[in-house]
């Protein structure tokens, strides 16, 4: 020990300061937090409030729920999708119900895990239409909480996000498809909690590579949220086999984003960075775990094949050579020995073949069927259902009758306003090099250009209920140009508040305009007539 030790006593330590004083600005940085969470809660319960009530009604088989829940029910009870009898909807509907499954199995034209989800439902509520759209209402409902979030972290604003979350509460379609038992609101939810995932996963690299001084050599490590994406994006296909373009669409985005991010972290080759370090393991981060996803959504298929039975075409390898095909694409090849594939999964190829056959060849004439040109305009909307109600019954008093519809129709003045959107972000997108506006883009254009290759097909316009999110974050952050940037003049952004405000409340105008046909409400046939602004809608 020193002398100064010995002659200078260690001094007593310092009392605690205790909690250091909170500021007007970490004040404000928590109410915005809250603001973050409150408003898209906010906006949720609305959306909730409006799927879930009267779910039940009707008290029918809407338009494909014909198929969908019974296939739900199937599975609850015997793994794959088995056989009903032609009047197995009236059988399901009588007081007392009648159930008549049988264990023939049945060919279904979409992969199981759509009707998985609706089977949770029903495995609460039971087999009756309540049960078997509730999962459809309460997805639904988080798609809303979802994208409020989601566009608060892309725009950096918690007021664009609120409004592109209340935008889709208030979209007829989404509301149709949340409040019915089919597949497409199913898929609507997997391939936006994908694209949310992949936006956390972009910021997190962003923050990796705040500190780097070398791009090109730096390695990203485990990025569990792109992990993620791949398997909400996997589920997506598990719903509906569209989802495979969504895949390829996101994959590509995010190895886009790494080439960028290394390129502002100070790379001097972030192409060539990217490819070598980003791109194989981007592949086994979103393919391989939607190809685990996938698979995994058959295991009631593939498990259930004891003593001969299970589903459709569960056997058809058993006895048979394993080649493989003699032709891809026409292209002649040289067949080689396939039987070191286990038989299950062989049988589950041949089944995907049939059902490749049958989703690209289906061309049998529908009445509400149209062509995907007249999509994003609402050229010709689907009646799921309709009742002619006279006069004295359900409370009709009009002498002329009354009628009970649901039509998924968007609501007009939304998706006519989101055409302009998509325009100005792709100027956005194209001069201005925004980021923001690419990312919606690209969504859109992996949910929507791959129908127009089906132009033989029978298909509908409600398939676009995928898009309705990114259709509402394009609408978003329109308003938000509208509105005006931050450092705008008082002026400037009153007279943008004011533009804004009144193209909100025109979108929530016509909504309740056209709110009773999009639930089945008992109007007087006038007033429906009303309603039908097009002859192509009727």
């Amino acid at each position: 020990m020193t002398q100064a030790a010995l002659t200078h006593p260690p001094a007593a330590p310092a009392p605690d300061p205790g909690p250091a004083p909170r500021g007007p600005l970490v004040a404000a940085a928590d109410r915005a937090a809250w603001f973050g969470w409150l408003g898209p809660i906010g906006v949720a319960l609305f959306a909730g409030l409006l799927r879930f009530w009267n779910l039940g009604y009707p008290n029918a088989f809407v338009f494909d729920e014909t198929y969908y829940p019974k296939d739900a029910w199937s599975l609850l009870k015997q793994g794959y999708e088995g056989s009903w009898p032609d009047h197995a909807n009236a059988d399901v509907l009588a007081v007392p119900q009648g159930v008549p499954l049988t264990s023939a199995p049945e060919f279904v034209a979409h992969p199981p895990l759509g009707k998985w989800v609706i089977a949770v439902g029903e495995q609460l509520f039971g087999l009756h239409p309540f049960g078997w759209r509730f999962m459809t209402a309460l997805l639904g409902t988080v798609t809303v909480l979802m994208l409020a979030r989601i566009g608060r972290r892309l725009f950096g604003s918690t007021l664009i996000g609120c409004t592109a979350a209340l935008l889709m509460a208030v979209d007829g379609l989404q509301l149709v498809m949340s409040r019915v038992g089919l597949l497409d609101g199913v898929q609507m939810f997997f391939v936006l909690a994908a694209f949310g995932s992949l936006l956390i996963d972009r910021d997190h690299v962003r923050a990796r590579l705040a500190g780097v001084t070398d791009g090109d050599t730096v390695r990203l490590g485990l990025r569990p949220w792109r992990i993620a994406a791949g398997v909400f994006v996997g589920s997506a296909a598990a719903v509906k086999w569209n989802g495979v373009m969504v895949l390829a669409a996101f994959g590509i985005l995010t190895v886009l984003w790494d080439q960028s991010g290394r390129r502002a972290a100070g790379a001097r080759h972030p192409w060539r960075s990217m490819l070598r370090r980003d791109a194989v393991p981007a592949f086994l981060a979103m393919v391989g775990s939607a190809v685990v996803v996938y698979v995994g959504a058959w295991s009631g298929w593939l498990a259930n094949g004891a003593n001969g039975g299970g589903g459709y075409d569960r056997h058809w390898a058993d006895d048979r050579a394993g080649l493989s095909p003699d032709s891809v694409l026409g292209v002649p090849l040289p067949q080689v020995s396939m039987s070191w594939v286990p038989a299950p999964l062989r049988s589950l190829w041949h089944y995907h073949s049939q059902m490749y056959d049958f989703n690209t060849g289906l061309s049998t004439p529908h009445t509400y069927q149209s062509n995907p040109f007249s999509w994003l305009v609402m050229g010709r909307p689907v009646s799921m259902y309709w009742e002619q109600v006279p006069i004295g019954t359900r409370g009709c008093t009009t002498p002329g009758g009354c009628s009970a519809q649901i039509l998924g129709l968007g609501t007009p003045l939304l998706w006519w306003t989101a055409c302009f959107a998509l325009v100005y972000l792709l100027w956005r997108w194209f001069f201005r090099r925004d980021w923001r506006s690419g990312a919606v883009l690209c969504a859109v254009a992996a949910i929507y250009l791959p129908w127009f290759q089906y132009q033989e097909r029978t298909v509908f316009s409600f398939y676009m209920v995928v898009l309705v999110p990114f259709l509402c974050l394009a609408v978003a952050q329109m308003l938000g140009a509208i509105l005006g940037p931050a450092g705008s003049t008082p002026e400037r952004r009153r007279i943008g508040a004011a533009a804004a405000g009144l193209i909100v409340l025109a979108i929530v105008g016509c909504f309740a305009f056209f709110y009773p046909l999009y639930t089945a409400e008992v109007i007087p046939l006038t007033s429906w007539q009303d309603r039908m602004w097009f002859t192509s809608w009727i």
